[in-house]
């Protein structure tokens, strides 16, 4: 296990190349898959040299399957001679169905071999069932932040995009993984060649790691309309006490005339019909992606009973809750997951 006695990030071996190990598990995301690797590629194009040496294993070397139904090839399966400067682990869905006992402990012998280690996604959930995260500030995807903070009580979980404690490390998804990259590259070798990085996949790094994980990407609109943006994050903060248009104008600073007819120029909808349809994307992932009852999801999406979650849920679907969770296991076991490249591990099994 990491010495929690040891320093931080800065007393990282400076080797040369910087050894990295990315693991992948099943059910892992492409986008994040390539978040992770990509800027290392780009770090030793745009540079002199080799900068980074990094490689992509998987527990057993055969290729994942990530959420897509694409396979990752591997470099290798993660073995006993496995060492470094950064040990990567990247999961997605079922992470802890996939980081089985032998997987546990394979990291568990490597981690110290390692001069850190980082969970990305569904990967902080890994690294919570090996302990690293007792006594650190951790994240994970927003999705399951609330299950992550009570399946580990010894962690300071955060809502940030992604943070570093020590030589621990964790990042809430796709994006905030690539600013983490960065952000490495930039405490080794300097601004100028993280933003030679960046430039390669033209992009603008604009996001903090302690800016929390928003339920929205706002994109450009936040910049083009940031009241009505202060509403939509009002929302996204108050999903299960939802708040009245009156309260949400108050918070956006506008009246509720003013703030209706933002919502229609720019969404195509009310505020109203926008927040319910907000609560009931939070609901649909919820009953997908956790063996949370009903009557939880109802509670968590702010609904003030099942029956008319059940109404609403139907009505916004097509069908039941809980033929929506009986198709979600259905994907999952036979095909690639729907529609998303978030994470749910199986960190929460029903009761039983």
């Amino acid at each position: 296990m990491l010495d929690p006695t040891r320093g931080g990030l800065n007393d990282l071996r400076m080797t040369q190349p910087f050894a990295l190990t990315i693991l992948v598990l099943p059910g892992s995301s492409l986008m994040t898959v390539a978040s992770v690797a990509e800027p290392w590629r780009a770090l030793n194009r745009v540079s002199p040299g080799i900068r980074a040496d990094w490689r992509i294993v998987t527990p057993d070397g055969a290729p994942a399957l990530l959420s897509n139904g694409l396979p990752m090839p591997a470099q290798g399966a993660l073995g006993p001679e496995a060492a470094g400067d950064l040990l990567i682990v990247v999961a997605g869905f079922d992470a802890l169905d996939h980081a089985s006992r032998p997987v546990l402990a394979s990291l568990r012998r490597a981690l110290p071999r390692f001069a850190a280690v980082a969970g990305i996604e569904s990967g902080a959930w890994v690294l919570g069932a090996l302990g690293a995260l007792d006594g650190r500030q951790a994240t994970a995807h927003w999705e399951d932040l609330e299950d992550f903070a009570a399946r580990h009580p010894n962690a300071d979980v955060r809502a940030d995009r992604w943070v570093t404690c020590g030589r621990v490390m964790t990042a809430g998804g796709a994006s905030p993984a690539f600013d983490l990259m960065l952000h490495l590259i930039r405490t080794r070798w300097g601004e100028a060649v993280a933003l030679d990085v960046a430039s390669v996949f033209v992009y603008d790094e604009s996001r903090s790691a302690s800016e929390p994980q928003p339920l929205v990407s706002m994109g450009r609109l936040e910049a083009r309309e940031p009241r009505l943006a202060a509403a939509v994050r009002a929302m996204e903060r108050s999903i299960d006490r939802p708040l009245s248009t009156q309260a949400l104008a108050r918070r956006a600073g506008v009246s509720v005339r003013r703030l209706e007819t933002m919502f229609r120029a720019a969404l195509g909808t009310s505020p109203g019909a926008y927040y319910t349809g907000l609560r009931l994307l939070a609901a649909r992932r919820l009953v997908a992606d956790t063996a949370l009852p009903l009557g939880e999801v109802a509670v968590r999406t702010g609904f003030g009973s099942l029956s008319a979650f059940s109404r609403a849920f139907r009505r916004e679907t097509g069908m039941t809750a809980r033929d929506a969770r009986a198709a979600a296991r259905l994907a999952r076991a036979g095909g690639p997951a729907e529609d998303r490249a978030g994470v749910r591990p199986a960190a929460a099994p029903a009761p039983g």
